[in-house]
């Protein structure tokens, strides 16, 4: 019974975690967002004291649940373990392995030392919730929308409009395999060996199972049933239970319940610690003090490359020329989203999760190919602009990163303003009227002006109001000059209110 209700618990958190990262309405998280806002590191960015106290209460009391049940990437290796425990019809295919605390804990130093020292790029490596975000975006996302897109052909076709098509696009190509990698490599790891990931590599899982030793219920060994048959060591996914010892490391132990499910003389249960029971102690080789002394075989990186697919038809001018796609113009100062304060509070805090770039409507965002904020989100116009009424990047970020703020705070805050370019101006290079820029922005920042003050019948040019001007884009977005802007948004380092 226990392990039926943690595999349901567990489901659900993985089903409704992914469809976060893979829904393009935004519907999905007005009811679920709190799935992504109660994982370990994001609450801690956050100085989400609630969440933190609600995770540790509950790794006291029943272990590493969470790592079995909240955490997506936790959940994704035991969904691929099991894959391949199906396809061999091996149930029993795991053996006990000592704790590799060496690995955990200087992973966990060199984690904690990047953190304080503002590296995100090497944080969101490591960050297990944010590493199965980025898979999930980055590549479940767009074969769930080409799915979507395939539907919307079928119902189109149908006169009907249950589905309606999105585009689906590359939005870093450095990411996408940091993703790939990510993804492989950790498969590789789930389907060999179940939990190497988890209990050598994952900063958190370290956290919790340095709490999980303390824990009041706990799985335990009777020594008088047990008979050392070691089934339970076989099918134990984290390698953390000796059986031929009747000892069970509860740093390393997800109470996954396998072991109890699988015990035919039922001297394995779960409950109250007993006074006298003590951590297990593994063995050791002349010349070591203690358990941090042993070796780790670590897994070699596989190499991947993938190909790029265009998702978009060509747009067309009238059906007769084709229209040049935009390229990103060079940015002194990048621009981050309103609701980060500055781009320094910013970049501490976000995880890179990819959540916010997930369900950006506009597709404004796009992962950073900075390396010190590699995969961090920041805004570009090319194919959108930020919409004035829109907050959903700050409702739906569990870091704290994005703040949630109301449309009107939104509307007041300056996280950029607009420079114009001569050059790349339509009326003085081609001779003809434009106006675009001053006609679409929100906040009336941009007039138009005769180019020669001394002929008022002389080419109108813009003139930018960076007083009023809260960085948008929709002047840049809008502007037909191609394939550079003659108008772009210059970001701010911090924030302020107009």
């Amino acid at each position: 019974m226990l392990r039926k209700i943690r595999l349901t618990l567990a489901v659900l958190f993985f089903t409704f975690i992914t469809l976060l990262f893979l829904d393009f309405t935004g519907t999905l998280h007005s009811w679920f967002g709190w799935m992504a806002k109660i994982q370990f590191l994001p609450a801690v960015l956050a100085l989400n004291v609630g969440v933190i106290l609600l995770l540790v209460v509950l790794t006291l009391v029943f272990g590493r649940v969470y790592c079995s049940v909240i955490c997506p990437l936790g959940v994704f290796q035991d969904v691929v373990s099991w894959i391949n425990g199906r396809r061999k019809k091996k149930k029993y295919r795991f053996i006990y392995s000592p704790a590799k605390n060496i690995l955990r804990y200087g992973v966990l130093a060199l984690f904690v030392i990047a953190l304080i020292a503002g590296i995100g790029s090497f944080v969101a490596l490591l960050a297990p919730y944010s590493s199965y975000g980025r898979i999930a975006s980055n590549l479940f996302a767009p074969i769930y929308g080409w799915g979507n897109n395939a539907l919307a052909y079928l119902a189109e076709r149908a006169d009907s409009y249950a589905f309606y098509e999105t585009s689906v696009w590359l939005k870093s190509l450095p990411t996408f395999i940091v993703a790939a990698l990510t993804f492989i490599i950790i498969s590789v790891l789930a389907w060999r060996n179940g939990r190497t990931y988890c209990n050598t590599v994952c900063p958190v899982g370290t956290v919790l199972g340095f709490l999980s030793r303390f824990s009041l219920l706990r799985v335990t060994i009777d020594k008088e049933k047990c008979n050392a048959c070691g089934l339970c060591s076989r099918k134990c996914k984290a390698a953390c239970i000796d059986g031929k010892n009747h000892t069970v490391d509860y740093s390393r132990c997800v109470a996954c319940m396998d072991c109890i499910d699988t015990c035919r003389h039922g001297a394995i249960s779960f409950g109250l610690r007993r006074k006298k029971e003590t951590v297990a102690k593994q063995p050791v080789n002349a010349g070591q003090i203690d358990d941090a002394r042993r070796s780790f075989l670590t897994a070699t990186a596989i190499v991947a490359t993938a190909a790029t697919v265009k998702a978009q038809e060509k747009k067309v001018d009238g059906g007769l020329a084709v229209i040049e796609d935009k390229k990103i113009p060079e940015r002194a100062t990048p621009i981050v989203p309103p609701g980060a304060w500055s781009a320094r509070d910013f970049a501490r805090h976000c995880t890179a999760c990819q959540l916010c770039v997930s369900v950006c409507p506009n597709e404004v965002l796009r992962p950073s190919t900075d390396l010190m904020k590699l995969m961090q989100p920041e805004m570009s116009y090319e194919r959108g602009y930020c919409r004035p009424e829109c907050t959903k990047c700050g409702d739906v970020c569990p870091a704290g990163a994005i703040r949630p703020i109301t449309v009107a705070e939104k509307s007041a805050t300056q996280i950029g303003h607009a420079v114009w370019v001569k050059e790349n101006c339509v009326p003085l290079t081609d001779g003809v009227e434009c106006g675009n820029c001053a006609r679409h922005c929100p906040t009336g920042a941009i007039q138009m002006v005769p180019s020669d003050p001394s002929d008022a019948e002389s080419p109108k040019i813009p003139v930018v109001n960076t007083e009023r001007c809260i960085g948008c884009g929709a002047c840049e977005n809008l502007c037909p000059a191609r394939p550079f802007s003659a108008i772009y948004v210059e970001g701010h380092e911090v924030h302020r209110a107009v």
